[in-house]
């Protein structure tokens, strides 16, 4: 599914992202892993960068070499970590090292952005979204002060407005067939995991009650990997609940069936 294609995977140390670039290596690909901590088993090759950080991201698109075929931004952190770096992580760095790589990437390519069930209130958040869609590195400290962006809110908001964005830009790269969608997992049998079940509470544990169990990572993978293929060339601006149901349990609570 993917023979012959060069994939850019951020977050491959762990969880989603290294269970994406193993099968992504499986399926044929030539695998170019990114991550903020060199893993002990690397995938394909391994490249080093701080995704809070303006200047490590500008050094690994120097670095990474031209004609990529995808780019699954996977790294992220957790809504246990401070408010400023959860934002610059999932969102800001995010969004820079994909504008920065577009240039960079082959004619035809998909880009998928890891987003997550937290992003589906983004409708009543659109006042927050607006104001970052401009937001750099420099604003953020600003930017959470101004707008009540403090502790697992840092999390919610980077999810939604990220689901946004992938809305936004469905068509903007489409003169080049450069396409962009997002997957939206559950909860998810992580490292993080106990963070948002520590952070949410008694939320985090009446949604896992819906739930006949967590995700995996290899559940997610494999619809990151579709989304990357060929077999997805028409799927655009699409976000994909991944999460056993529960986006649908929550879809029916809110229209009363």
């Amino acid at each position: 599914m993917l023979q012959g294609k060069t994939l850019i995977v951020t977050g491959a140390a762990s969880g989603i992202g290294a269970a994406t670039a193993a099968l992504a290596q499986r399926l044929g690909a030539h695998v170019l892993s990114v991550d903020i901590q060199r893993p002990a088993e690397v995938v394909g090759t391994f490249f080093q960068a701080d995704l809070s950080d303006q200047a490590s991201i500008d050094r690994l698109v120097a670095a990474l070499p031209a004609g990529a075929h995808g780019l699954a931004n996977i790294a992220g952190l957790p809504p246990t970590r401070p408010a400023e770096a959860v934002l610059k992580v999932n969102l800001v760095g995010l969004k820079y090292l994909t504008t920065q790589l577009v240039p960079k990437l082959a004619d035809g390519a998909a880009i998928v952005n890891l987003a997550s069930l937290a992003g589906l209130g983004w409708p009543e958040a659109q006042a927050q979204i607006h104001a970052s869609a401009t937001l750099d590195f420099d604003g953020v400290p600003a930017f959470c002060q101004a707008h009540g962006i403090e502790g697992a809110r840092s999390y919610f908001f980077s999810k939604e407005a990220l689901i946004v964005w992938t809305l936004q830009n469905r068509w903007t790269w489409r003169d080049r067939g450069i396409r962009m969608n997002a997957v939206s997992p559950g909860p998810v049998d992580t490292p993080i995991l106990k963070d948002f079940i520590e952070t949410l509470g008694a939320r985090a544990e009446e949604d896992m009650k819906t739930m006949d169990r967590p995700g995996t990572p290899a559940d997610i993978a494999p619809v990151v990997a579709f989304l990357l293929s060929d077999g997805s060339a028409w799927i655009r601006g699409t976000n994909v609940p991944t999460d056993g149901g529960m986006y649908a349990n929550v879809l029916c609570q809110m229209h009363g069936y």
